[in-house]
């Protein structure tokens, strides 16, 4: 997140929030990995706030590489495989979980190839403009890119439940937004705001009480 190892440490507190009345809401095993983006997000800003006290020379350097790879770990490595595995699992018909599948496959092809460069190649980690900066030489090109945003972003809009459009819609503009004016924190950046947006899951759980949980009486 920008500025300072103090701003992730809030975030991460008021995501916690959200993502435990998130939790308190679901009604169906199939709505739980979904439910629990919010507070993944919360954990993901606490861990960037140890990366921030490392690159300040409050704590070591050695905690900055290692919490920076495990920031990475999450953002590039996990979240393209588990963010359209949540959407697919949380579908309310056969169908629509079919549509998912593509992009559950691509999302695992993607995270996989993401998972070897991380352990392959060193990932850099320094502070630019106030923001930090994670560089990884065999993730850092456009290929990668437009199969993260593809896989993280594609199959919310493809979702038959209009919240998780909206919340594609959200992050697809934040992540546009970024590329635009901060693309060297991209990964930083986007991560930050995609949590800020996840409140939409929030809402959209507090508010489909009564329509939930779907009839999941069809096999995938």
């Amino acid at each position: 997140m920008c500025f300072s190892a103090a701003a992730n440490f809030v975030g991460s507190t008021a995501l916690g929030a959200v993502g435990v009345v998130t939790l308190s809401k679901v009604k169906h095993r199939r709505e739980l990995m979904f439910a629990s983006l919010p507070i993944l997000f919360a954990v993901h800003q606490f861990i960037e706030g140890f990366v921030w006290l490392g690159l300040d020379g409050i704590l070591s350097k050695q905690v900055a590489h290692d919490m920076g790879a495990a920031f990475m770990l999450y953002a590039q490595g996990l979240l393209p495989f588990l963010l359209p595995l949540s959407v697919m699992v949380f579908e309310p018909t056969r169908k629509a979980r079919r549509t998912m599948m593509p992009f559950v496959i691509l999302g695992g092809a993607t995270a996989l190839y993401i998972l070897w460069a991380l352990t392959a190649f060193p990932t850099q980690v320094y502070v630019e403009k106030n923001s930090i900066v994670y560089i990884n030489q065999a993730t850092n090109n456009t290929l990668v890119a437009v199969l993260y945003v593809i896989v993280t972003c594609g199959p919310l809009f493809l979702s038959k439940i209009r919240m998780m459009v909206w919340f594609g819609a959200a992050n697809l503009a934040i992540l546009l937004i970024v590329m635009l004016f901060k693309r060297y924190a991209f990964t930083s950046l986007w991560c930050a705001y995609a949590a800020i947006a996840s409140v939409i899951i929030l809402a959209y759980f507090w508010k489909s009480a009564a329509i939930r949980p779907f009839r999941y009486v069809e096999a995938l």
